[in-house]
C-alpha cells in the first residue's frame, strides 16, 4: 500500500501531492482490450432483447478492473443510448486473462438503433 504525503504551501495557493516509497506502475483503460463483442437481437414475445456479448481482457502487468461503455448509434451516428458496466464487477482480472460480458440487458430496444461501439472507459484496482 502507498501511502501520500500532502503538502500546502499557503504563500504561493500551490498544493503538493507526492507519494512516498516505491510508485507501482498503475492499470489504465489502455491497457485493457475488447475482443469478439458481438450485437444480436433476440426476438421472443414482447419488445426484442439485445445481446450484446464480448470479452475484457487484461494486459495490464498487475491485476485489474476495468469499466466498459457502450453506444448504441442510429444511422448518422448520433448516440441513442450509452450504458456502462463492470464486467468483473468489484473482482480484478489477473494479468492476461479475460472475463466474458453480456451488457444487452441494459438496454431497450429502439428501431433506430443500428450502430454499436464499445470502449474501455475507466479502469481501477479493487
Amino acid at each position: 500500500m502507498r501511502s501520500l504525503r500532502i503538502r500546502v504551501t499557503f504563500g504561493c495557493g500551490v498544493l503538493a501531492l507526492m507519494a512516498s516509497g516505491t510508485a507501482l506502475a498503475a492499470c489504465s483503460a489502455k491497457d485493457f482490450a475488447i475482443e469478439a463483442f458481438a450485437v444480436k437481437l433476440q426476438q421472443g414475445s414482447g419488445q426484442p432483447r439485445f445481446s450484446m456479448k464480448g470479452q475484457l481482457v487484461n494486459h495490464c502487468t498487475e491485476a485489474a478492473a476495468a469499466q466498459i461503455r457502450i453506444d448504441a448509434k442510429d444511422a448518422a451516428g448520433k448516440v441513442l443510448s450509452s450504458k456502462q458496466g463492470w464486467p468483473a464487477g468489484t473482482s480484478n482480472i489477473e494479468p492476461g486473462k479475460a472475463v466474458d460480458f453480456d451488457l444487452g440487458r441494459l438496454f431497450r430496444y429502439q428501431p433506430d438503433m443500428s450502430d454499436y461501439t464499445v470502449l474501455v472507459s475507466d479502469a481501477k484496482t479493487w
